[in-house]
């Protein structure tokens, strides 16, 4: 007993409690007590706190995101994939081609203030330091990414080995941004053939046409380009460009429409549902597809 006394006496002094709890050494846990606390009752937690379960990959994330040594931008969390039956509810998919642009900001707004989700189609050379934070509210806000190569050409017209380049350096400079691997991919101008088939299946990408083409590219008139896209149907993936300011425009309406048609905004991905998208293959929207059925 005498060491455990000892042991007591010697927590007298401004020890931590970490030091404290080591050096009583006498088989129980006590506490540092101030003189002016003799007569009160000091209470030592002998359990751990319970605390509410958390996500431990999300966990890490943001314990990586809080280093001060993190090189290069902090990682992006999605939010889970939603569980949606558009067999049972009408759905839209809503795809942006061509950006980011100065204007993908607004358009990114308004789908928030709709809580509408989109398919963005990304032109490689359009990521740079003033739009890449655009790429990353797209992933934290639950919006999909897609692949649209790297300057816009017509992938029919080039080599296999030119044609993978444009794909695997977007596929780069995406991920380098945002930590997402993209699924999708739609060629530019539609224009596709056995070759991007082929090249599109090695490089893991399925091909993303439509069914509603707005014609925005074309057609520099915002309340034209809202009554197309409102004429979507169910399952129905629509074409329109996040460059065009008029389009921009358009894009209250068009949802306001939709929304008072009884439209849910989905993914590309989220149409399809638990469908896996098979890479290299061509997909139009299942609108285009029961069209095609009916044919």
């Amino acid at each position: 007993m005498a060491g455990c006394r000892a042991g007591v006496l010697w927590l007298s002094f401004p020890l931590s409690l970490s030091m404290a709890l080591v050096l009583s050494g006498c088989g129980e846990v006590s506490a540092p007590i101030r003189r002016s606390q003799r007569h009160e009752v000091v209470r030592v937690r002998t359990s751990a706190p319970v605390r509410a379960a958390v996500d431990p990959a999300l966990v890490a994330l943001r314990v990586i995101a809080q280093q001060p040594g993190w090189p290069g931008a902090r990682p992006v969390v999605a939010p889970h994939r939603r569980s949606i039956r558009c067999e049972r509810v009408k759905c839209v998919a809503l795809t942006f081609d061509d950006g980011p642009f100065d204007y993908t900001g607004k358009v990114l707004d308004t789908l928030a203030e709709y809580h509408a989700k989109a398919t963005f189609f990304v032109v490689g050379q359009m990521v740079t330091p003033v739009t890449r934070s655009y790429l990353r509210r797209m992933v934290s806000e639950g919006h999909e990414l897609g692949n649209h190569s790297w300057d816009h050409p017509s992938l029919p017209s080039l080599s296999r080995e030119a044609l993978s380049g444009q794909l695997e350096r977007t596929q780069e400079s995406v991920k380098a941004v945002t930590g997402v691997t993209m699924r999708l991919m739609r060629p530019p101008y539609g224009a596709t053939d056995g070759k991007v088939e082929d090249v599109t299946r090695s490089t893991g990408l399925a091909q993303i046409l439509w069914d509603v083409d707005t014609l925005d590219w074309r057609d520099k008139d915002s309340a034209l380009i809202a009554r197309r896209a409102s004429e979507a149907k169910p399952g129905s993936i629509v074409l329109m460009h996040d460059i065009h300011r008029t389009t921009v425009e358009a894009v209250p309406r068009l949802l306001r429409e939709l929304s008072d048609k009884g439209y849910t905004f989905v993914t590309v991905s989220e149409l399809y549902g638990d469908r896996e998208l098979a890479a290299g293959k061509r997909y139009a929207g299942e609108a285009a597809d029961q069209e095609h059925k009916r044919s």
